[in-house]
C-alpha cells in the first residue's frame, strides 16, 4: 500500500487508456471504436473527454491500427492475439507505461464525468492503495463496479500477468483480489447517462437521439 498521507496523483502522473481492442461481437463484428456518434469515431470522444483529464494518451486495439492512429495517439495492441478482452488491454497498458498510473475507459461509453481521473486518484490516495475503480448505484441501492474504469498503479503489473497467465478474464476478479477501492459515481452529481455504453448499432442510434451533437442529455 501507498502512504495514504502521500499527495494524489495528479494529471501528469496518469496516462489515460481508451480501451477500443475488442471483437465487436454485438456490433456485428464492426469495430467498436470507429463507429460514428454524432459524425465523430466513438473513440475520438473518448479521447476528448480524457484528453484534459490526464497527461499523457493511448488508444488499445487489436484491429485497424492505422485509423486509430489517425486520431493522433499511440495505438498498443495486446501482447496476446487472441482477444482475451479487458484485462489484456490493461496488461498492454502497463507495458507501454511511462508514468505511474494508468487511467483505462472504453470506447463504447461516450459521456464518462469529465472528472473520473481526480476522483479516483484522490480515492486512491484517501485509501491508500494502488488500484481504484468507478461504481454506480445498483437497481437494490448497492455498488455496482465499472471494471473498465479503473486506475491502476505501474506495480500492479506482475499481479495482472500472473491473472492472465491463470486464465482470469474478468476485470472485476482481478481488481478485487488486489485490493481495489470502489469510488462511487452517480446522479445526481453524475450524469445519468455517464456510464451508459451502447453494444449495439441500435443503443448507439438510440443514445445519439437523445444527446445533443456536443453530447449533453436532451431535456
Amino acid at each position: 500500500m501507498h502512504d495514504a498521507q502521500a499527495s494524489a496523483p495528479g494529471r501528469d502522473a496518469i496516462t489515460g487508456l481508451i480501451l477500443a481492442g475488442g471483437r465487436g461481437t454485438r456490433m456485428g463484428g464492426r469495430d467498436k471504436g470507429l463507429q460514428l456518434f454524432h459524425k465523430q469515431p466513438l473513440a475520438q470522444w473518448a479521447l476528448r473527454r480524457l484528453r484534459p483529464q490526464v497527461g499523457r494518451l493511448a488508444i488499445n486495439a487489436n484491429r485497424n491500427a492505422a485509423a486509430y492512429a489517425r486520431l493522433g495517439v499511440p495505438v498498443w495492441s495486446d501482447l496476446a492475439g487472441d482477444f482475451q478482452g479487458p484485462l489484456a488491454g490493461f496488461a498492454a497498458g502497463l507495458a507501454h507505461l511511462e508514468t505511474p498510473w494508468l487511467l483505462t475507459v472504453p470506447c463504447d461509453t461516450p459521456l464518462f464525468p469529465p472528472d473520473l481521473a481526480t476522483r479516483l486518484a484522490h480515492a486512491a490516495q484517501a485509501a491508500g492503495t494502488r488500484l481504484a475503480m468507478a461504481a454506480t448505484p445498483g437497481a437494490d441501492g448497492s455498488l455496482q463496479p465499472q471494471p473498465v474504469f479503473c486506475l491502476m498503479h505501474r506495480e500492479l503489473a506482475p499481479s495482472l500477468h500472473e491473472s492472465l497467465a491463470g486464465g482470469e478474464r474478468r476485470a472485476w476478479r482481478w481488481a478485487a483480489a488486489a485490493g481495489c477501492t470502489l469510488v462511487p459515481f452517480g446522479p445526481p452529481r453524475d450524469d445519468p447517462l455517464a456510464f451508459h455504453n451502447v453494444n449495439t448499432s441500435a443503443e448507439l442510434h438510440q443514445l445519439q437521439a437523445i444527446t445533443s451533437p456536443g453530447g449533453a442529455t436532451r431535456t
